[in-house]
């Protein structure tokens, strides 16, 4: 049965592959996919929201790589053009984000600046000392003495889950971010990582919506920090993977980043204003604050979280209350950005003082989307 189940395995696969066809149409790119189907989608470059170069191990062997053209529209809208030649592959790629930003196609690739680079060991060790991972660990060797002092079986059934556990939260993260470099250049954040599966992955500037300093407790002591962002153009699993702006670094380097992605700011110099003593809530709210480019907000106990988004980015802005917040007159001010990791709230404020904050930060939104103009076409 294998036999027969490859060899239509390998003719559907080649079939698909023949029937793919692109090009690039003035200011958009055009797809065409289907054989019996055909499926006929263009899209405008201007509103791309990132471009990946994905390399999985067995298409590095025959130095193929597959292109991948994000944008903003739910778990449906990428662009998959697999398998091109690695250099053919860099080549739409500068293409695609010259003609995004406004600038001729034939336009070099523009030049880089490095930022930070992670080392294995830092990245390993960023892994292993958090809270959940050094309780899991416990649990497994715990298991496994227990396993071999009364030679019970059935303790299995908590060893192997444990261990998976672990695989999950350690290698597998490992892999992934391993040899993880960050770098700026004038068509956006350029990202590289991975050991098995290698990704460049590409962010044109102003398609980062909000960003969240993570901050576990023990990282705090040794002064690290996590840069997680949410962008318009990932949806579902694809979003999961590309979340992750920085997976750890020096805390100063982190918030240098984020004034990278948000030009004009500085997190650390915007005042927070603390939330009502009344609260009563398990993920604290430290305080909230705003200046003239962002707004911030900052919470969570032992895992501290500082979510930012800056006011050209902000969707809508609304006030909840729950049945808690109504007894004592508060009320959460939610700052919208689209769907992702990054969901930016000013929880607990008195109700006077969070009507104030929405009207505040709707007129700094308005202000700031006036004044910034379209973000497409921006070499223009």
């Amino acid at each position: 049965m294998s036999i027969p189940m490859g060899l239509i395995a390998v003719g559907t696969g080649l079939w698909t592959w023949l029937a793919v066809r692109f090009r690039v149409d003035g200011d958009d790119l055009v797809a065409e996919t289907g054989v019996l189907r055909k499926n006929k989608r263009r899209i405008p470059l201007s509103r791309i929201q990132a471009i990946d170069l994905v390399r999985p191990l067995v298409t590095r062997v025959f130095a193929l790589a597959e292109v991948r053209v994000e944008l903003a529209g739910g778990a449906h809208s990428e662009i998959a053009l697999r398998y091109l030649g690695r250099h053919s592959a860099m080549q739409l790629r500068a293409e695609l984000l010259a003609r995004a930003a406004g600038l001729p196609g034939h336009t070099p690739e523009a030049p880089e600046r490095h930022v930070w680079r992670v080392p294995f060991g830092a990245l390993l060790g960023s892994l292993v000392v958090r809270l959940p991972v050094l309780g899991t660990v416990l649990l497994f060797f715990a298991s496994l003495l227990f396993l071999v002092m009364y030679t019970e079986g059935g303790i299995l059934a908590v060893t192997i889950p444990v261990l998976l556990a672990l695989i999950r939260a350690v290698i597998a993260p490992l892999v992934m971010y391993a040899n993880f470099t960050v770098a700026m250049s004038p068509d956006g954040i350029r990202l590289r990582y991975g050991l098995l599966e290698t990704r460049m992955q590409t962010l044109p500037p102003g398609r980062v919506q909000a960003v969240s300093i993570v901050e576990p407790a023990i990282w705090r002591s040794l002064g690290w920090a996590r840069v997680e962002v949410t962008v318009a153009g990932y949806a579902g699993e694809r979003q999961a993977l590309s979340s992750t702006l920085l997976p750890v670094a020096p805390r100063h380097v982190a918030m240098h980043l984020v004034s990278q992605v948000f030009p004009g700011t500085h997190v650390d110099a915007v005042s927070l204003i603390p939330a009502s003593s009344k609260a009563v809530a398990i993920d604290r709210a430290e305080g909230a604050g705003t200046d003239d480019v962002v707004f911030v907000a900052r919470h969570g106990w032992p895992c501290r979280r500082t979510d930012v988004i800056a006011h050209a980015r902000a969707q809508s802005v609304r006030l909840t209350m729950n049945p808690f917040q109504r007894l004592f007159g508060l009320a959460t001010v939610h700052v919208d950005a689209p769907p992702g990791p990054v969901q930016v709230a000013a929880t607990d404020r008195e109700l006077g003082e969070a009507r104030a904050i929405v009207e505040s930060t709707a007129r700094r939104a308005l202000a700031a989307r006036r004044a910034g103009g379209d973000p497409t076409r921006w070499a223009r």
